[in-house]
């Protein structure tokens, strides 16, 4: 729980009820920390202290931005239509960079160029109903880092992780976790070489809350990002049995021995056997099919390469883990919208046979699933009929609480991407006056 947060809310709401605030917030620290009532409402009286200092601060860097709009509101961080919305505003946030390839091409990793060659950076978060399985977390997590590298048709050479960890958490899960990420470094040879551990909001969120995230940097001379899609080209799928998603269905469905399925490097192996070939230099582009599934991704690519992208969903069906399906589907989850952690290659067909010799022969499965048309948008065909394939407002609800909060739009969405436009284009305000301050200076 953030306390501060919640206080500064209570106090915007009603800011003559301080004693109302003090005990409420004093109620909820008992509940979670095992200390005195007295020391409790210590903690309380000083966080009211600090929250009042700091809920009407003046002048350009200090005021924040509001939009209005939770993110939960509108499916941020959720893989689908709000989410990836989100996403290129941030673009618009950023500005021209002069990269290769930034955040306004919605890859999953950036790129400059460094001399004759390219390095790849990228970041990933943890799943965040993982934090009470901080082993799983980690490993999870290095894996999608690793990944973005990959899929980039780069080769990784290090990782970094940072790691935050609430006030009340066993500081063990530190332990853990790393263990994860670096069962990953071991499998691959790909070193954890540095990082950062903090608390959650320091002494302001109580709880055992693990969060975080792995990066990764690589290294390339040839690049596979999504906007070199062609019309014309073969999209190819590797077998996939999920990551951290599907970990997240099996546990908090109680279908615990399907987790075991999403502990392999599949994913890293078939694209090291490419990098080895020297066959990711004949791919046009590669990306893996994580959080918002195949829906999203076909977007997405859809997007940033101008091109319409067509699958057949009896060949996707056949790569993907038969126990993790049948859990999917046995849960009337959508298995086309969530992360299947399999690697989808657009090439040429003069290539197609080549890549998949190449990747069957290291004994990993791989078909093609679709091809690339003039256009835009997805399509698929399902049992012998072509239908729209576009991402839900939100990915496929995969656990319990997100089959309550539903996939579908809610009905102001309208209205609040037009509030979402307007806090983007303050934010770009507020960084040119701060910009201009200094320059002045």
């Amino acid at each position: 729980m953030d306390i501060e947060g919640y206080a500064k809310r209570a106090l915007r709401e009603d800011p003559s009820n301080e004693a109302g605030l003090e005990a409420k917030l004093a109620s909820r620290i008992l509940e979670i920390k095992h200390i005195s009532v007295e020391k409790a409402h210590e903690i309380a009286a000083a966080v009211v202290c600090e929250a009042k200092a700091t809920l009407d601060v003046k002048g350009d860097v200090l005021s924040p931005t509001f939009s209005g709009v939770s993110m939960g509101e509108f499916g941020v961080g959720s893989r689908g239509i709000g989410d990836f919305y989100v996403h290129s505003k941030l673009g618009e946030v950023i500005g021209k960079t002069g990269a290769v390839v930034d955040s306004s091409q919605l890859d999953d990793s950036g790129v400059v160029k460094i001399g004759e060659d390219y390095l790849v950076v990228t970041i990933d978060g943890i799943h965040s109903r993982l934090s009470d399985f901080p082993f799983l977390s980690g490993f999870h997590v290095a894996r999608a880092a690793l990944r973005d590298i990959y899929a980039m048709g780069a080769r990784p050479l290090a990782m970094l992780s940072d790691i935050h960890v609430a006030d009340d958490g066993d500081v063990a899960k530190i332990f853990d976790h790393i263990a994860g990420i670096t069962t990953v470094s071991e499998l691959t040879g790909i070193p954890l070489i540095t990082g950062s551990t903090l608390r959650i909001g320091g002494d302001m969120v109580i709880g055992e809350r693990m969060t975080g995230g792995v990066g990764a940097v690589g290294i390339t001379s040839s690049l596979t990002s999504r906007n070199r899609t062609e019309a014309g080209d073969l999209i190819l799928m590797t077998e996939g049995a999920g990551g951290g998603t599907v970990s997240t269905t099996a546990l908090y469905y109680g279908m615990h021995e399907v987790v075991e399925e999403t502990i392999n490097i599949r994913f890293l192996e078939a694209c090291e056997v490419l990098l080895q070939s020297g066959l990711h230099k004949k791919v046009h582009s590669m990306t893996d099919v994580t959080n918002g599934g195949i829906r999203g991704d076909a977007k997405e690519i859809s997007k940033t390469a101008g091109v319409k992208l067509v699958f057949e969903e009896e060949k996707i069906r056949a790569l993907v883990n038969t126990k993790v399906l049948s859990m999917l589907e046995n849960l009337k989850i959508d298995y086309l919208g969530v992360s299947l952690d399999a690697l989808l290659i657009i090439v040429p067909p003069a290539y197609a046979d080549e890549i998949l010799d190449t990747v069957r022969a290291a004994g990993i499965k791989i078909d093609v699933i679709g091809h690339v048309d003039k256009g835009n948008g997805a399509e698929i065909f399902l049992n012998g009929e072509c239908r729209d394939f576009t991402p839900r407002f939100r990915e496929s609800a995969y656990t319990p609480v997100k089959k309550v909060h539903g996939e579908e739009n809610p009905r102001d969405f309208e209205e609040m991407r037009a509030a979402i436009d307007k806090a983007a284009l303050e934010a770009i305000e507020k960084k040119q006056k701060v910009l201009e301050k200094i320059r002045s200076k």
